[in-house]
């Protein structure tokens, strides 16, 4: 799916497939992605600040310049994602 600089703040994308999906510069604050796969998404600049990804699959995600600032991490799977901004003192990891 091609969703390059979409606007998807606040969105509810619970469980939504966005596997391989382009996300680049896609704003998602405030997204609500509770068991999402993002599985190899370009995610590469995107507004991921205080976005819900608990439980998501980010695995090969493309990371590189998302902020993830105050982004809910927790029990997220992200082997293999690359970069991402996520100051440790913001990020709740699993």
């Amino acid at each position: 799916a091609n969703l390059r600089d979409a606007n998807l703040k606040q969105a509810n994308l619970q469980e939504v497939n966005l596997t391989d999906a382009d996300l680049r510069g896609a704003q998602l604050a405030g997204a609500d992605l509770k068991r999402a796969s993002l599985v190899r998404a370009g995610l590469a600049g995107a507004d991921l600040s205080g976005a819900d990804l608990s439980h998501a699959s980010l695995n090969g995600a493309d990371l590189i310049g998302a902020d993830l600032n105050q982004a809910d991490l927790s029990g997220a799977l992200i082997d293999e994602a690359a970069g991402g901004q996520r100051p440790d003192h913001h990020l709740h990891a699993a």
